[in-house]
């Protein structure tokens, strides 16, 4: 996700033809900077077997974060026996979260590997 002038790894959640959306919390740089712009760029990208990525950018809404979606990217990113302990961990240590939701308008991919 881009913030001003620099470039943040996030955990992401997708499915094809629906918004994407992270998990925040509620007070850091990345929820800050969308709610203030009310638009979103994401960059993923993968180095095996090719050289391949993908940005999205849109517009985004911004709404309370729930259990259910701590629990649903934790197990995204995360190792099963890891997850417990992290669930843990955020909502003993972290801020509340925030969903940041981006209505995917601008697509841009490319495959290095076809070089």
């Amino acid at each position: 996700m881009f913030i001003r002038d620099r470039n943040v790894p996030i955990w992401y959640v997708y499915e094809p033809g629906g918004e994407l959306w992270i998990l925040t919390g509620n007070d850091s740089a990345k929820a800050k900077a969308a709610a203030s712009a009310g638009r979103a760029s994401v960059m993923a990208q993968r180095l095996e077997p090719t050289v391949r990525y993908v940005t999205v950018e849109g517009p985004v809404t911004i709404e309370p974060g729930t259990p259910e979606q701590l629990r649903e990217v934790s197990e995204r990113y995360l190792p099963p026996e890891a997850v417990e302990e992290y669930i843990k961990f955020s909502e003993e240590n972290l801020s509340e979260n925030v969903v940041i939701r981006l209505r995917p308008e601008k697509w841009l991919s490319a495959d290095m590997g076809s070089w």
